[in-house]
């Protein structure tokens, strides 16, 4: 079952790296994606953490100014963690100032044991959820902007039913070490209500990056400061190794969609 997972993966893999290298394709004006593995999977939402090694898969495809963005995370073992699958639309584009809204459903899984037959077996269940986002932003210089991003999901299935995601984060990208290395830092806090429960937060994104060159490295640190969400970690880490694609196209940045 494993190798029918990466066997098929990595088929899907390659199929999209020769598409995005493919300058006559006429129908969308952008494809890209990243890949990466990371020793610790955490979630759109940075509180939330799979526990153990995962593999990350963004894509986007773009045509005008409306996105599809699928966002899969899968434990390395090869079972699915999440899948999201994103609808943008960018609503808004000036010169300094930018508004992106979106909507996904959402597939979240989990192991449970169920007895048949009177034997005890471990099954995966889907839990689905249906989220909206909203996300301005103001470009202060070329390398500085701050931004809000608000994400409203309700959930369908037996578990949490309805989450708020406020966040107040800054961007310092493309940042100078070297003629050819960089970085891009993004703090950020955030408030998040899970049903009845709420919790306050902050969290920083760091990528380092060499221009011209697929890959990245990515950590990211998440604090709880006043929390009733459980089960919680107080103090969450991760480092991520990125493969973004077409190489040469574009820029690294953190693993996140926000």
């Amino acid at each position: 079952m494993k190798k029918h997972i990466v066997f098929l993966f990595l088929m899907v893999f390659f199929v999209l790296e020769g598409f995005s290298q493919d300058d006559d394709h006429k129908f969308l004006d952008d494809f890209r994606g990243t890949v990466s593995v990371t020793h610790n999977g955490i979630a759109l939402v940075p509180s939330f953490s799979l526990g153990e090694p995962a593999l990350l898969v963004d894509l986007k495809f773009r045509k005008g100014k409306f996105s599809f963005e699928p966002d899969m995370r899968f434990a390395l073992e090869g079972k699915p963690w999440s899948m999201l699958f994103w609808f943008r639309y960018q609503a808004v584009e000036k010169k300094r100032f930018t508004l992106r809204t979106g909507i996904h459903p959402a597939l979240n899984f989990r192991t449970v044991s169920v007895i048949r037959d009177g034997m005890t077996e471990n099954i995966l269940e889907a839990r689905r959820y249906l989220a909206g986002e909203l996300v301005p932003n103001y470009k202060i210089s070329n390398k500085v902007s701050i931004g809000m991003y608000y994400l409203h999901g309700r959930g369908f299935d037996e578990g949490t039913k309805q989450v708020n995601f406020l966040v107040l984060n800054s961007y310092f990208s493309n940042v100078t070490i070297s003629q050819d290395y960089y970085f891009n830092f993004t703090p950020q806090v955030y408030y998040l209500t899970q049903d009845d429960s709420k919790g306050f937060y902050t969290a920083g994104f760091l990528t380092l990056a060499k221009k011209d060159f697929p890959l990245s490295i990515t950590g990211i640190v998440n604090k709880a400061f006043d929390t009733e969400i459980v089960p919680e970690d107080n103090f969450i880490w991760t480092v991520l190794l990125n493969y973004s694609f077409p190489s040469g196209k574009r820029k690294p940045r953190a693993k996140r969609k926000i």
